[in-house]
């Protein structure tokens, strides 16, 4: 049985106290005696008192809502009929908020105090606002064996049951598993609100608190996710960004955020200038090795290592001598487009874009040398594809093909990818994909499919797909793969964004 805050008053006993966890019986707070003892009311009369009065009772009154109107999964009672037992678990979320009231009394007493007026009604609302607080911190007192998940001792380690299973906890088609319930500590501190240091006050963002943001499908990894979030505050992270990479792929994503220190290579090198880092073998001291096959760079681009490079997308890709998209085609052999021959479609309008491929930056490096500036998002694909990018003094985007792209819309010129979408991607997740894609390029910007391979007799369901859009074919062509039984194909096409006008004419009239 699940309860809101307010229903507390449910629990006491005829005396006025609580009901104490596991049956045992202990006063938390009478308070019929704390309103007894000292009038509630504030004063009549004067500027300074009206304001305290009523920045205390905005402070209550907003604590009481809060409690209220926020369901804390968390917070159960349960009971048999036999021995009365009644267990209650409160948010440590709830503790938070009471702390965030001590500190707003305590700032009140220290203006008062330090106030010059020595009126007898000052002094009377000074020592109601003492009492009040007196009993705040009983509260919190009577209240702290309550909480599930309080931060251990003084160490301010997170508190979890370990699990060193892999993050393969999703079942049902990959829905999140129902009823799951995160252990740590510290993800309750990083997702619950975080008000404003002036309470009450809007920040820029028109917001009086920050709620930091999980993914929804972090529900169904909980173990993993409650091991991630287990490091020691203000010390060095744990080396399990391979894990982190799991759990983003696997749809948690965003990760919560952490205090700690990320790792870092001990002999990090300074890097090279950009005019020569775009096409130099990266220094080995300057990547973290722990968590790939291969050891040093020579390993991943050595023909003799190629069974146990640990990656197979794009065989190529850290072979920095190697090009691509710049020497014409045989277009019965081929595909490919050439980047001066796409650039030429749209003559000096193409300045950003995202290049969302398993690359270790090399279209983005040509791109820059014709002054283009591309972004390239990929993940670690068991070689360090980030790391590499970053050294060549290009800008990489770790994300998931799962999320949505974190560009505002119709801000791009141009959007390519090789090598990625392919014959395995399902139709639905392809659709959203590709208008993701739509709502971040702008009116007249390229879309530049490239490589894509499937079987013959779904190329024409893939093609339908692009073809749904609506843009306009500039390139388009579909050749065998030729490295296969000849079952599959390979299509190439650079499409070009409509701007719409009128959104019937759009899709009536396509181009």
């Amino acid at each position: 049985l699940t309860f809101k805050v307010k229903q507390l008053k449910k629990l006491r006993k005829p005396n006025g106290s609580f009901l104490r966890v596991q049956g045992a019986e202990k006063p938390i707070l009478d308070m019929q005696k704390q309103s007894t003892s000292k009038p509630s009311k504030c004063l009549p009369g004067g500027l300074l008192r009206m304001m305290l009065c009523s920045l205390l009772f905005i402070s209550f009154v907003t604590f009481i809502i809060f409690s209220s109107s926020v369901s804390y999964p968390q917070l159960i009672l349960t009971s048999t009929s036999n021995n009365s037992h009644v267990q209650i678990v409160l948010p440590y979320s709830l503790h938070n908020q009471i702390s965030h009231l001590q500190t707003q009394l305590g700032v009140l007493l220290e203006q008062l105090h330090s106030e010059s007026s020595q009126s007898k009604e000052v002094t009377k609302f000074s020592d109601q606002l003492l009492s009040i607080a007196i009993s705040l911190d009983k509260l919190a007192d009577s209240l702290s064996g309550f909480y599930s998940n309080a931060p251990a001792g003084g160490n301010e380690t997170s508190n979890v049951d370990e699990d060193l299973s892999e993050p393969e906890e999703v079942e049902d088609g990959g829905e999140p598993l129902q009823g799951k319930v995160f252990n740590s500590a510290e993800l309750h501190n990083y997702t619950s609100p975080k008000p404003n240091s002036l309470s009450g006050r809007k920040n820029f963002l028109g917001l009086e608190a920050v709620y930091p943001s999980i993914g929804l499908h972090c529900a169904g990894m909980a173990s993993n996710v409650d091991r991630f979030m287990t490091y020691k505050i203000n010390g060095m992270c744990p080396d399990d960004w391979d894990m982190a990479q799991k759990l983003i792929a696997s749809g948690c994503e965003p990760l919560p955020r952490r205090r700690c220190f990320s790792r870092t290579p001990p002999h990090y090198s300074k890097p090279l200038p950009v005019d020569s880092s775009l096409w130099t073998q990266p220094n080995d001291v300057n990547i973290l090795w722990n968590h790939y096959r291969c050891r040093d760079y020579n390993c991943l681009v050595s023909n003799e290592t190629i069974d146990r490079r640990g990656f197979f997308k794009c065989a190529d890709c850290f072979d920095l001598s190697k090009r691509g998209w710049e020497v014409p085609s045989n277009e019965s052999v081929s595909a490919e487009f050439t980047i001066d021959e796409v650039l030429r479609l749209k003559p000096g309008e193409i300045r950003i874009g995202l290049d969302f491929s398993p690359t270790t930056g090399t279209f983005a490096a040509i791109m820059r040398e014709k002054n283009v500036t591309i972004a390239s998002a990929t993940l670690n694909l068991g070689a360090p594809f980030n790391e590499v990018i970053v050294l060549r003094g290009l800008l990489p985007l770790y994300i998931s093909i799962g999320s949505r792209l974190p560009f505002f819309d119709n801000t791009l010129d141009i959007v390519h990818s090789t090598l990625f979408l392919d014959g395995w991607i399902g139709m639905e997740l392809l659709q959203f994909v590709l208008f993701d894609w739509d709502r971040i390029l702008r009116p007249k910007g390229l879309l530049w499919v490239d490589r894509f391979f499937c079987k013959k007799e779904d190329v024409k369901l893939y093609l339908d797909e692009f073809t749904r859009l609506g843009y306009r074919r500039l390139l388009w062509r579909v050749v065998p793969k030729t490295d296969r039984l000849g079952d599959e194909l390979f299509f190439f096409a650079v499409l070009s964004v409509v701007q719409c006008l009128f959104f019937f004419f759009c899709f009536t009239f396509k181009p």
